[in-house]
């Protein structure tokens, strides 16, 4: 006889943060066709092949990527759309693109303003990988990057932005943004090669 019950739904995220961390890229896929992109986009150029560095590490011990990102006022666009029209945009934002290409176990939420928590799923998301620990990286550190770092401060999770993994309009800007995140908002800016990870699953 068949039984009744029905088939539990799938889990958002079947597979939980090793170390309870996640690591976030911030702003870092785009066509960079945004007022002041051409002031950003040689900081997000200089970073980029760190940020990809520091995920291979994460990936390799179970710290999942979260890649947020502007809709850019696009309310029907999705993320395998932006990477697509990054890559085919040339130049250095198809390089960036390039060093950060998102895998298939990688995450993705698109935001409507600075927050990467801000009218997103991304605090649900932190809750199903039981995520209490952000390492924040990507651009810009005093907009986007500050403006989650304090979100995440409301909520009680650890949030950490490698001095190495983060970049401005102008140099600084991001030494001045480095300054304040570790006066104002406690938050460590360890250099990605040195933070300390999960043991490898």
């Amino acid at each position: 006889m068949a039984s009744n019950s029905a088939s539990p739904p799938p889990a958002l995220a079947p597979t939980p943060a090793a170390g309870h961390t996640a690591l976030l890229i911030i702003d870092m896929i785009s066509c960079w066709d945004f007022p002041d992109a051409e002031k950003l986009l040689p900081g997000a150029l200089s970073i980029a092949g760190r940020i990809a560095a520091l995920k291979a590490r994460c990936t390799r011990v179970g710290v999942p990527t979260i890649y947020v990102n502007d809709n850019r006022g696009r309310w029907r666009s999705d993320f395998p759309k932006l990477v697509e029209m990054s890559l085919a945009s040339g130049g250095a934002g198809a390089e960036i693109t390039s060093a950060l290409l998102p895998g298939e176990k990688d995450y993705f939420v698109l935001k409507p303003k600075q927050s990467a928590f801000f009218a997103t799923p991304l605090e649900l998301l932190l809750a199903y990988l039981n995520a209490r620990r952000l390492i924040v990286t990507g651009v810009a550190s005093d907009q986007c990057i500050w403006a989650t770092l304090a979100d995440a401060g409301m909520r009680d999770l650890e949030a950490l932005a490698p001095r190495d993994c983060v970049a401005s309009q102008t140099p600084e800007r991001n030494q001045r943004f480095l300054r304040q995140a570790e006066e104002a908002l406690l938050v460590r800016t360890t250099p990605g090669p040195r933070i300390r990870l999960p043991a490898q699953r």
